[in-house]
């Protein structure tokens, strides 16, 4: 039987301050994306809305629906929000998900862990989890996401590895392909050039082994030690490739630093900070 894959771009996400979500949606209309509207998370802690690409890979613009302090102390919703995963993280570009199965038979954690554990190493991920949330429509969707292994020293320093989201329901519910008009955004962006990384130096190597485990083939390192990766996407944009890399930083630096898109006119700008991140438009 053959191993599900697991170096598929699914999608990367954008985080803004509690509630902004409808206002970061109008900040990247002006950047030239068509933003669509996502829903609000299962677990009533978080919404969305999205950008969806030609490559079916998609932007999640995402932010916790109240402050930690809305919730009365003590209560279950207050505990939820403040163990959140992404409950510390500052704002901007804080986590990328590959493309998950769905199945608790053949399992995305057991296949990287076997890996992992092939080279002498410790699991990476751990059990999977249901999540889902409700679109405007009313909606259902369902998904298993794969999660990451929370190190010891807190949930803050975690190396940058992705989780996986894989569909129960069909995943055109979650991520739809049609009408056209969806994909046309106004920057003319097609798809995912890359996502890059940097890490503290005294943990590039870790990183990078497990981002070998993770994706299934070694990473390349050019002459300036930046690493990649090629990875795949759902529908691939013939000719152009979508990539991982990973530099090290003489700072404390740790996560996604910048997020580059194809686009088929030339860009008047090629690097713009939006208000809590990079991106970049590279022409194909």
């Amino acid at each position: 039987m053959a191993l599900p894959s697991t170096k598929c771009l699914d999608h990367i996400v954008y985080l803004t301050p509690p509630g902004s979500v409808n206002e970061t949606a109008e900040d990247f209309r002006k950047l030239g994306f068509h933003v669509l509207p996502g829903g609000r998370h299962a677990d009533a802690l978080t919404e969305n809305s999205l950008i969806i690409l030609s490559d079916s890979v998609y932007l999640e613009l995402i932010s916790f629906v109240n402050p930690v302090d809305a919730y009365p102390p003590g209560s279950p919703a207050r505990l939820a929000r403040e163990n959140h995963p992404w409950a510390i993280k500052a704002p901007g570009w804080i986590d990328y998900a590959f493309l998950g199965n769905g199945s608790e038979t053949v399992r995305i954690s057991d296949v990287i862990n076997s890996r992992a554990k092939e080279g002498g190493n410790d699991g990476l991920y751990g059990p999977e989890m249901p999540g889902g949330r409700k679109r405007p429509d009313g909606q259902d969707l369902k998904w298993l996401i794969t999660p990451p292994r929370r190190p010891a020293e807190g949930i803050e320093r975690r190396l940058p590895l992705p989780f996986f989201c894989g569909d129960v329901t069909p995943r055109d519910l979650r991520v739809p392909n049609e009408p056209p008009a969806i994909f046309e955004h106004p920057c003319t962006a097609l798809g995912i050039a890359y996502v890059r990384f940097e890490v503290p130096s005294e943990r590039w190597d870790g990183l990078s082994r497990s981002l070998d485990y993770i994706i299934g083939n070694p990473g390349v390192t050019s002459a300036d030690a930046e690493r990649e990766w090629p990875l795949d996407t759902v529908k691939g944009l013939e000719g152009r490739s979508c990539r991982l890399l990973l530099s090290a930083s003489e700072k404390d630096t740790l996560g996604i630093t910048e997020v580059a898109f194809y686009v088929k006119n030339k860009p008047s700008q090629e690097t713009i900070r939006t208000p809590y991140a990079q991106i970049r438009f590279m022409q194909v």
